[in-house]
């Protein structure tokens, strides 16, 4: 028996010998250049809009804002002092609804675009109109219906675009009806910026704007940096800046400033129009909530300071033209309350 085993194995050798041999191969034995990529496109990144824990992007903004009683002085000059000469009266409301909706129409990562619509209105309540035949009755409601577009455009992973343009009218007309192109304002802001990290980005450009109730063409810079989970700024100057206190990624408090206003066309049939140059500058704090999925909720408290209020016969006056009225305001403290969904 063991005599047969011993004979079976020897025949089986030179077969698993030949077999091994057949179907092995040495390093050597390949051709590596017959093995290429599966994909050779190179892959471009680009830069965000954002940076951490950056306060977030309001698609739809439902609130009100009000001001507290303040005093308001007028003073007809230049001609006008035929209809008033001096008048005084106390304003028992200013104030209210702010509407606004931004959505992108395109989102990717090379290229975003953003189109807003915006509505603001303030109701102004006078204990006294009548003491004035032509200001205080042209002065019933200030309100502003504006359609914006954003441009971000990334350049590479560390450079990029943003280009905005805003058209608004702006007068004190009671509906859609009454508008009148004599209120229109077109702004703009272009800048060029860099991306340092996830923590910090930062741009520089220039600026057509009437936030300060006159048109201005000024340079901006844009300053958005994280410095760590608690603490960040979100600034574009000189309209506004803040300094961020994070206490979660849903809640977060925000303290410092934001520049408003506009140019007004003042239309009325008792008295001759006029172009309401307003400008305010607000100190403020804000505090925002998440309630709950992208729903938030939006507070913030300040002082509204007058920077201007003045009536003139042009939207926008040469340097030496002196206004029709020069209106003197108290600052009273202002309050605003909005809902707001936001971007993912």
């Amino acid at each position: 028996m063991r005599k047969k085993l011993k004979l079976a194995i020897l025949a089986f050798l030179p077969l698993l010998s030949f077999s091994q041999t057949d179907t092995t191969k040495t390093s050597d034995d390949f051709n590596f250049e017959e093995f290429g990529d599966a994909d050779d496109k190179v892959i471009k990144t680009f830069c965000t809009q954002k940076v951490n824990y950056l306060s977030p992007t309001k698609l739809i903004s439902i609130g009100y804002e009000s001001q507290l009683p303040f005093h308001l002085a007028s003073v007809g000059t230049h001609g006008m002092a035929q209809f008033i000469s001096t008048a005084e009266t106390h304003v028992n409301t200013f104030g209210g609804v702010r509407l606004g909706v931004n959505t992108p129409v395109i989102s990717r990562s090379n290229f975003i675009l953003n189109l807003g619509l915006t509505y603001w209105n303030t109701r102004v309540a006078l204990s006294n109109p009548e003491r004035s035949g032509n200001f205080f009755q042209n002065l019933q409601a200030l309100n502003s219906t504006g359609i914006n577009v954003t441009v971000f455009k990334p350049l590479n992973n560390k450079n990029f675009l943003i280009i905005q343009a805003n058209a608004d009218l702006n007068g004190n007309y009671r509906n859609f009806a009454a508008l009148n192109t004599k209120g229109l304002t077109f702004s703009g802001t272009a800048i060029y910026g860099w991306k340092k990290d996830d923590n910090f980005m930062w741009g520089l450009g220039i600026s057509r704007t009437y936030r300060a109730g006159q048109v201005l063409h000024i340079p901006v810079v844009l300053y958005n940096r994280t410095f760590n989970q608690k603490w960040g700024v979100e600034a574009i100057l000189p309209a506004k800046a803040h300094l961020r206190r994070n206490f979660a990624p849903t809640s977060y408090l925000m303290a410092g400033y934001e520049i408003e206003g506009n140019a007004y066309y003042l239309e009325n049939t008792a008295a001759p129009p006029l172009h309401l140059r307003r400008g305010e500058l607000k100190p403020r704090i804000m505090f925002e909530q998440k309630i709950a999925g992208f729903i938030w909720l939006s507070a913030q408290a300040g002082l509204r300071y007058n920077w201007r209020f003045n009536g003139f016969n042009s939207q926008n006056p040469t340097k030496d033209q002196k206004p029709l009225f020069e209106n003197t305001l108290g600052n009273p403290f202002y309050f605003n309350v909005s809902i707001n969904l936001v971007s993912p």
